[in-house]
């Protein structure tokens, strides 16, 4: 679903993303882990289509994001850090734009708008503004928006920001039903790390916008400093080490940029 093949970015002389390889299967929840400026933020807005890579490629179901960035979006949503709504609008409002957007038929609008409202808990608020929502709240109206269309692709980052306990454990459920049930891919960016060993399939460290690991959590700690102590390592302690942030250890020192 997800493919990217020696991809780079650059911003004036900055390097943000050096060289990322990268293949992510349909119905896989990958989680995507680095610390602030290691280049995750740059890999979510090139396969968003936000920003065109320096060099490399990427593509989201066989559709180059630059070449036929049109084609590889209908296929995709996308969830940012910070929930957006129209305030003046209510959720309900919202979640009908939203449809009539990916010109979805009226009737098949309605019928996912209460699939939604349902399984975010939604039915008491649809028709208040969203303007006086949560940060949770504004969260999950828009993460119903995201799925309203049967996306294939869902690039999330950090999807459990301002959501309670319920809400969030609702979300990870869900997403892991629809990856399991429904082939639904889920490309999740999070510093929330004991979710992230919880539900992903697959678990990617980026480090001075590097890949630095990638696997499952049995992979990963096979590739610890000691793989034979590690067999009960949490990712806290295999991020930390893998970062070269565990117990104030130097960082990595890094290669040539990309040409």
């Amino acid at each position: 679903m997800i493919e990217a093949k020696n991809l780079s970015k650059r911003y004036g002389d900055k390097v943000a993303l050096w060289d990322l390889n990268l293949k992510i299967e349909r119905g896989e929840l990958f989680a995507f882990l680095g610390p602030n400026g290691a280049g995750k933020t740059t890999t979510i807005k090139i396969l968003a289509g936000l920003v065109h890579p320096s060099g490399g490629t990427a593509t989201v179901g066989g559709h180059d994001v630059v070449r036929d960035g049109l084609a590889a979006r209908a296929l995709m949503s996308y969830v940012p850090d910070q929930p957006f709504l129209y305030e003046k609008l209510t959720a309900r409002e919202f979640l009908r734009m939203v449809g009539e957007l990916y010109r979805m038929e009226r009737p098949r609008i309605e019928t996912r708008i209460a699939e939604m409202a349902d399984a975010f808990e939604l039915r008491g608020f649809l028709d208040d503004l969203c303007d006086s929502f949560s940060h949770g709240m504004k969260q999950r109206v828009v993460i119903a928006s995201a799925l309203l269309h049967d996306p294939q692709l869902l690039v999330i980052d950090e999807p459990m920001v301002g959501l309670d306990p319920k809400s969030s454990r609702t979300l990870k459920d869900l997403l892991r039903r629809l990856a399991t049930e429904q082939k639904l891919t889920v490309f999740m960016s999070t510093h929330t790390l004991s979710i992230a060993e919880e539900v992903a399939d697959r678990i990617g460290i980026i480090h001075q916008g590097r890949l630095a690991a990638l696997g499952t959590m049995a992979e990963l700690r096979a590739k610890a400093h000691d793989p034979a102590g590690a067999a009960g390592m949490k990712l806290e302690d295999l991020f930390l080490e893998m970062t070269g942030a565990a117990n104030g250890a130097k960082e990595p020192a890094k290669t040539s940029e990309p040409k």
